[in-house]
């Protein structure tokens, strides 16, 4: 059954981590609240080893509006960012680690400022074909703070960021995924893709889900560095349990069951 939230709901099936913004009436905009339960979630996705991946998504029409600032504005220009609850994670990973599990993100309606570097921050985004997006940040005299300014130039390329990030203009789901900030698009319901990729994701050997994540990640910010840790990640995982189950689906050739181990 669901875990009901102020602002996010939490929904376990099997090994995967729904993750529900759930402030429709304000077009799901985040205020501290949900920011707060939102890192708890990932949180929790991060340190309970039966959990394989989470899901993102939003109730309602729309996946958010964005930060509010009225709610918000006020913390930040106290401490100069967001504050971080106790046994939270940064979903953004800017304060904090991100989250060493794999997060796929469905999106629908708009998707603005930190709903966009969420996206960015994610490892598989759905859209829905009619998605809309927007880093509207310098249209309110602050700059993007979760990780646009960095990761959207790497991802989507320098023109294309700067195209968005100096002009707050509104942006299509197609020229999205043209940037590569969203993966797939999809002309149905965009959770239903997103479920269906998790379910891929969650049925892999974890361990090595997670180190394939691990070394990715490291390789963006030094590929040589990370090429001299590659021999370390793969030994470890071949002392695992779950490699002898890989190996024995292969010779049988039947689908392999892994238990993280």
């Amino acid at each position: 059954m669901p875990i009901e939230h102020t602002r996010v709901t939490l929904e376990r099936r099997d090994h995967i981590l729904f993750i529900g913004l759930n402030r429709v009436d304000k077009r799901n905009a985040a205020d501290l609240a949900m920011l707060s339960e939102l890192a708890l979630a990932y949180g929790e996705l991060d340190r309970d080893p039966d959990l394989r991946v989470g899901v993102v998504f939003a109730h309602g029409d729309h996946f958010t509006a964005g930060l509010d600032l009225a709610d918000v504005g006020p913390s930040m220009a106290k401490t100069g960012g967001l504050p971080l609850p106790e046994g939270g994670l940064d979903p953004w990973g800017i304060s904090s680690a991100q989250v060493s599990k794999p997060v796929v993100m469905a999106i629908q309606g708009i998707c603005f400022t930190l709903g966009v570097e969420l996206a960015l921050a994610s490892d598989v985004v759905v859209a829905a074909q009619d998605a809309q997006f927007a880093q509207l940040e310098v249209a309110r005299g602050i700059l993007p703070f979760g990780g646009g300014t960095t990761r959207m130039p790497a991802v989507a390329g320098w023109g294309n960021a700067m195209r968005v990030l100096l002009t707050a203009d509104t942006f299509s789901a197609e020229d999205a995924h043209r940037m590569g900030i969203v993966t797939e698009l999809v002309d149905t319901d965009p959770l239903a893709g997103a479920t269906a990729i998790a379910e891929r994701i969650a049925a892999q050997a974890p361990l090595a889900v997670q180190a394939t994540l691990a070394s990715a990640r490291a390789g963006l910010i030094s590929a040589s560095d990370e090429h001299t840790h590659l021999p370390q990640r793969l030994g470890a995982l071949m002392m695992t349990r779950d490699v002898q189950r890989g190996m024995e689906a292969f010779m049988t050739k039947s689908p392999a069951v892994f238990e993280g181990d």
